[in-house]
């Protein structure tokens, strides 16, 4: 294997060790040395890639929201009506966060926290995220498919509906065990998808 090999894999290593960790216990709750413990490396092997823990949470957040965005676009072009890309948005964006779990770990971190380690390319992320799907639904009310849209709310309905639901998959577990009621614990994220798509639709066409 060559150097530059070694070096890709040994920063790719760190990124998604920071990833994990940034998830499950926020941007204060971990340190360097956490990240270098857990990706099995000398923490001056972190500052040879990486110029601060800042640095490398920018990092970490900047390739989470571009690969959403890439994806949500591709899939977007694909259909040929605001009511396909709103159902596309919705299903994309579920997909991509049930495969990556640590981004809407860290999406629901940053929004507790009001934002106060909210890097500048992860606010322009989520901003390019909300414009995807706010030029989906001008379009839609546009051209009659939908009626008395507030983009912001919808947004809101999806995503944090999405990140709520597969961030507390094992607290819903333990509350349906102990809770006389359907708390959706054994849904999977595609029915959910669907789920919000049909009730969203309904609403949007004001049925």
């Amino acid at each position: 294997m060559s150097a530059g090999r070694d070096s890709t894999k040994t920063k790719t290593t760190i990124i998604y060790s920071a990833m994990n960790l940034f998830a499950k216990n926020g941007y204060d709750g971990v340190s360097v040395e956490h990240i270098a413990k857990d990706a099995n490396i000398n923490k001056a092997m972190i500052y040879y890639y990486f110029k601060n823990k800042a640095t490398l949470y920018e990092t970490v957040v900047k390739k989470l929201l571009d690969d959403i965005q890439k994806t949500i676009k591709n899939e977007s072009a694909k259909c040929q009506n605001p009511k396909e890309e709103l159902k596309s948005f919705i299903y994309t964006f579920a997909s991509f966060a049930q495969k990556n779990p640590h981004l809407p770990s860290l999406m629901l971190a940053e929004l507790s926290s009001g934002g106060k380690n909210l890097p500048e390319d992860m606010f322009a992320g989520l901003k390019k995220i909300f414009s995807l799907l706010n030029k989906i639904l001008k379009n839609g009310e546009k051209e009659g498919y939908f009626v008395e849209v507030i983009p912001i709310v919808i947004h809101f309905m999806i995503v944090g509906t999405i990140n709520l639901f597969i961030t507390t998959k094992d607290l819903r577990q333990r509350v349906q065990n102990e809770f006389d009621g359907d708390v959706c614990d054994d849904c999977d994220v595609d029915t959910i998808a669907r789920y919000i798509y049909k009730k969203l639709l309904k609403m949007l066409q004001g049925e």
